[in-house]
């Protein structure tokens, strides 16, 4: 396999894996927005909600420039599967407990989404894409701060949760 292939064949790995990932977030952004108990994170949730449909749809848009659809890989699908599952408990059982174990795991995504605008910002430049990098740059500092409303919400609800068993 030549470099370039594989070069090609790489960009178009990370953009499915990005584009994947940010679809659970949506997904679950969306079912968060609507369930979770608590009223100031459900503020948090659909405030970044509009932003990152958006953001999705600036994936696919950049990705179809690559023959990236969104495909479900190893990583991305185990991160899914685990978003999925820990959301049909909450949304089941409607324990806190639960419903924290939902949160942290969006926190994680978008975490993740964070690592995977970086590496797009870095093939952006070395290709000289400077549209890309742009858009780039604004997803990973979106996913940056609205991963720090939702870890400010994440640590309070424990607060929350501990201070209940408590009593």
């Amino acid at each position: 396999m030549s470099g370039a292939k594989f070069g090609a064949e790489f960009v178009t790995h990370e953009f499915d894996e990005a584009i994947a990932v940010q679809q659970s977030i949506v997904d679950a952004q969306a079912a968060l927005s609507e369930s979770h108990p608590v009223a100031s994170a459900k503020r948090a949730l659909k405030s970044s909600l509009a932003d990152d449909r958006r953001f999705l749809q600036q994936l696919k848009r950049f990705g179809k420039q690559h023959e990236a659809t969104g495909k479900v890989e190893d990583v991305a699908g185990g991160l899914k599967e685990l978003m999925d599952s820990t959301l049909a408990t909450a949304k089941k059982d409607g324990a806190d407990s639960d419903f924290y174990e939902a949160h942290a795991v969006l926190l994680n995504l978008k975490r993740k989404q964070m690592d995977s605008a970086g590496a797009v910002i870095k093939i952006a430049r070395a290709t000289k894409d400077t549209e890309l990098r742009d858009a780039a740059t604004e997803f990973e500092r979106g996913q940056r701060e609205s991963s720090r409303t939702l870890a400010k919400e994440l640590a309070d609800y424990a607060v929350d949760i501990a201070q209940a068993s408590r009593a």
